[in-house]
C-alpha cells in the first residue's frame, strides 16, 4: 500500500474506501457513486484485504437482490407479492395529494406511483418532496377486496446518506497531512489519480466542490466534451442534483404558483444544469429574470410571497469552438442559449472554470487508491457551509480599490470555498493564501473580461492586489490571455502599469534581434510554448553546448532531448558543427536502454553536424544549458516542461505549441566567463 493510503487509513479508518471497488460492484446498475460507496463504506471501509473481498461480495449480493433495475421491475413486484415484503433500493420522490390529503410516493425504477407514505417519514426526510432521493426501504404487499385499495405499503424508509459526521475530528486529522498530501487525498476521493494532474489542474478540479461547501455560490464551466464536467454533481453528493438545462422551469426550480410547492432550490444544496450550452436551445425569459434576482439576492418571489434559499447554482456545457477562435471572433460565453447570453445574468457568476484546460479523461487518470467515502466527504462539506472565511485573505492582502463590490464578493467566496476544502483547520501561510487568491481573482476576471466584450457599459477593472508584508503589487492575468495574446481581448484597462519583469528581447537599430537577460515564468496549463520560441534565439552562434539535466531517461524525456537536438539542426548552418555534451543521471533500471539510446542518437545526428557526447552523474541537481556564445539558460524543470500527451494519436505529441506546460521558471543570464 502506498504511504498516503496507509496514512489515510490510520487517520480516517472506517471512512475511506478503495476507489476501484465501485467498478467491481456496480455491474449494470445505473446508480450514483455515493450510493455504492455508502454500501462499501459499511462493509469495505478497511485496508484488510480479506475483509475487503468479503465486503465486496456482500455489496454485490445486496445490489443484485435489492437494487431495482427497470427491466426487472415486474420480477421485483412479484417477489414482494410472494414474500409479503421485500427490501429494495430505488429512487423515491413524494408529492402531496391535496384531494385525498395524503403524501404519495413514486418509484423511479420500480414504476409504482401514488403509493401512500406516512407523514412521519416526510417530516424526517423533507427532501423526498423534491425530484427524488435514493433510499433503502422495505416495501410490503397487502391485497384486499376493498374498492380503490392500494396493496403496496412502505414499512420503513432510509435515505442513502450518512446521518452524522464529526467535523471536529475531521479537522484534527487534517492537521496531520501536508498541503500536497491533502490535495492528492481529495483528488483520490473524487476518483482521480493525482499523479496524472498538475497542481493547477488539481485546483481546477477542486473548484467544482465549492458549491457544496459555500452557500449561494454561482459557478460556470464551459469546455470540450469528455472532461467530467457534470460527474461531480451527479455522483458525489446526495445534497446535489443534476438536471438537464432544457428541463428547467420556474415551477420546478423555484415555486409552483398553482400548488405553492417549493422547487429544487428549497431542498438541494447544489442545483447543477447539465448541457447548459447551445445557442438554439429555447429558454423562458421570465425564468432568467427570477434566476438573476435569486443569484444576486439569495431570494425569489412568485405571486406575493418572497422566499429565501441557500442553493448554489452550477452551469456546465460544451463549447462549440476553440478558445483562440472564441477570443478573436466572439467571447467565452459564445455557446450559451440566447436568453442566458445576458450580461446582467452572467455578472452574477462568481467563477468561470476554463474547461478547455482540463484534459479529457483517460483510463490512467482514474485512481485505484484510497479516498474518502464520497458520502462522508459530502456531509463534511455540507457542515462546512456554516462557516464564513470570506475575509480571511485580508490578513495578508489588500485588493485594488477599482475592484467592484460584486467582483470582491465573487473573489472572496471562491477564496473561502477553496480554504474550507484544502485548509479546513490548518492556518494558511501567506504563500498558500496567495495561491488561492490568485486562482479566485483569475476565475472572476475571466467572467469580467468577457462581459466587457459583450457590453461596453462594463468598465475596465484593475484586478490586482497588494501584499501587506512587502508592499508589492501583484497583477493577475487569465491564462488564455497569456496563451493567445491581449490583442484578442478588447479590454479597457485602468491603472495598468508596465511589467516589472527583467526586460524582454528587443530589436536594435539594425533590425537584428538583441538578446537581453530576462526571466520567463511559465504557468501550469499554459500552451503556445516551444523550445524555439522559448530559447531558440539564444542558441544561435553557439558551437559548444553543455546541457545539464538529471532527468533524461524516460521515453518522453528522451523525445524532448531529440527535439532539442532537432532545434539545433534547424537553426545551424549546414557547414558548421556543434558539440553537445549531455550530463544526466540514470537509475539502474534505465541504464542499459539509455546507453543504447544515446549511442544511437549520437550516430543519427553525426551526419548533420552535431557531435553528441554524454555522461552519467548521479549527484547533479541543477538544470541548465551553457553555451560558448556567452549565454546560460537556467531551466527550472530542465527540458521536461510539458504535461503528458495522449500518445501517438494525439496531435500534441507532434506539435510542441499545443502541449500544456508544467509550471516553471526559465532564466537567461550572461555567462560571466565570457
Amino acid at each position: 500500500m502506498e504511504e498516503l493510503d496507509q496514512k489515510l487509513n490510520q487517520s480516517f479508518g472506517g471512512k475511506v474506501v478503495r476507489k476501484d471497488l465501485t467498478k467491481l460492484v456496480k455491474g449494470n446498475a445505473i446508480v450514483p457513486t455515493y450510493v455504492l460507496e455508502y454500501l462499501l463504506g459499511q462493509y469495505c471501509a478497511t485496508d484488510d484485504e480479506e475483509t475487503i473481498n468479503q465486503g465486496v461480495e456482500t455489496v454485490k449480493n445486496i445490489i443484485s437482490k435489492h437494487f431495482v433495475h427497470r427491466d426487472e421491475a415486474q420480477i421485483i413486484k412479484s417477489t414482494i407479492r410472494e414474500k409479503g415484503s421485500h427490501r429494495i433500493i430505488d429512487k423515491v420522490s413524494v408529492k402531496l395529494n391535496d384531494r385525498r390529503d395524503r403524501y404519495e410516493a413514486s418509484f423511479a425504477n420500480l414504476g409504482l406511483k401514488q403509493i401512500p407514505i406516512s407523514d412521519g417519514i416526510i417530516k424526517e426526510h423533507q427532501k423526498l418532496l423534491s425530484s427524488g432521493v435514493w433510499c433503502i426501504l422495505t416495501l410490503a404487499y397487502f391485497p384486499s377486496d376493498e374498492r380503490d385499495h392500494i396493496p403496496w405499503l412502505i414499512e420503513t424508509l432510509k435515505p442513502i446518506q450518512i446521518s452524522n459526521v464529526d467535523v471536529r475530528e475531521f479537522k484534527e486529522e487534517r492537521a496531520k497531512f501536508s498541503k500536497e498530501e491533502w490535495i492528492d487525498l481529495l483528488m483520490q476521493s473524487i476518483g482521480l489519480n493525482p499523479s496524472e494532474f498538475t497542481l493547477r489542474t488539481k485546483l481546477l478540479q477542486l473548484i467544482r466542490l465549492i458549491p457544496f461547501v459555500e452557500n449561494n455560490y454561482n459557478l460556470i464551466e464551459l469546455g470540450p466534451k469528455g472532461t467530467g464536467k457534470s460527474h461531480i454533481y451527479s455522483e458525489l453528493s446526495p445534497h446535489g442534483i443534476l438536471i438537464s438545462g432544457g428541463e428547467v422551469s420556474k415551477a420546478k426550480l423555484f415555486v409552483n404558483n398553482s400548488t405553492g410547492d417549493i422547487g429544487l432550490v428549497g431542498y438541494w444544496d447544489v442545483v447543477a444544469y447539465d448541457e447548459f450550452a447551445g445557442k438554439t436551445k429555447r429558454s423562458d425569459r421570465g425564468l432568467v429574470d427570477i434566476m438573476k434576482n435569486y443569484m444576486a439576492n439569495k431570494s425569489f418571489s412568485r405571486g406575493t410571497e418572497v422566499y429565501g434559499a441557500s442553493a448554489s447554482m452550477v452551469f456546465v456545457g460544451n463549447t462549440d469552438h476553440s478558445v483562440a477562435y472564441m477570443l478573436k471572433h466572439s467571447d467565452l460565453f459564445d455557446a450559451l442559449p440566447k436568453d442566458y447570453y445576458d450580461s446582467a445574468f452572467l455578472d452574477r457568476i462568481h467563477a468561470y472554470i476554463p474547461g478547455w484546460e482540463i484534459q479529457k479523461l483517460r483510463n490512467e487518470m482514474f485512481t485505484s487508491n484510497y479516498g474518502f467515502i464520497v458520502d462522508y466527504l459530502a456531509e463534511i462539506l455540507r457542515d462546512l457551509r456554516r462557516e464564513d472565511r470570506t475575509h480571511e485573505y485580508t490578513q495578508y492582502f489588500e485588493l485594488s480599490d477599482s475592484i467592484t463590490t460584486r467582483d470582491k464578493t465573487s473573489i472572496a467566496k471562491t477564496f473561502s470555498g477553496m480554504a474550507k476544502i484544502i485548509y479546513p483547520s490548518v492556518e494558511m501561510k501567506e504563500e498558500e493564501a496567495k495561491e488561492l487568491l490568485d486562482l479566485a481573482i483569475e476565475s472572476r476576471k475571466r467572467v469580467k473580461q468577457q462581459l466587457q466584450k459583450m457590453d461596453e457599459t462594463f468598465e475596465g477593472v484593475d484586478f490586482s492586489y497588494t501584499i501587506k508584508s512587502s508592499g508589492k503589487k501583484v497583477e493577475i492575468e487569465t491564462l488564455e490571455i497569456l496563451d493567445f495574446g491581449e490583442t484578442l481581448i478588447k479590454e479597457k484597462k485602468t491603472n495598468s502599469e508596465e511589467s516589472k519583469e527583467i526586460p524582454a528581447d528587443k530589436e536594435g537599430e539594425s533590425g537584428k534581434l538583441e538578446l537581453e537577460p530576462k526571466q520567463k515564468i511559465i504557468r501550469d496549463n499554459q500552451s503556445g510554448i516551444s523550445y524555439e520560441n522559448l530559447f531558440g534565439a539564444y542558441l544561435i552562434g553557439a558551437s559548444e553546448i553543455k546541457l545539464m539535466d538529471p532527468y533524461i531517461r524516460m521515453l518522453h524525456q528522451l523525445r524532448n532531448f531529440m527535439e532539442f537536438i532537432k532545434l539545433l539542426v534547424d537553426n545551424k548552418n549546414p557547414e558548421t558543427e556543434i558539440k553537445v555534451h549531455l550530463v544526466t543521471t540514470c537509475d539502474e533500471e534505465y541504464l542499459e536502454n539509455n546507453q543504447d539510446a544515446f549511442k544511437n542518437m549520437a550516430l543519427s545526428v553525426e551526419s548533420m553536424g552535431i557531435i553528441l557526447t554524454y555522461e552519467f552523474d548521479d549527484f547533479i541537481h541543477d538544470r541548465y544549458i551553457e553555451m560558448d556564445n556567452g549565454w546560460k539558460i537556467i531551466l527550472g524543470r530542465g527540458l521536461d516542461i510539458w504535461q503528458r500527451t495522449g500518445g501517438w494519436f494525439d496531435i500534441n505529441e507532434y506539435v510542441q505549441e499545443k502541449r500544456l506546460c508544467k509550471s516553471c521558471e526559465v532564466t537567461f543570464i550572461k555567462n560571466q566567463k565570457q
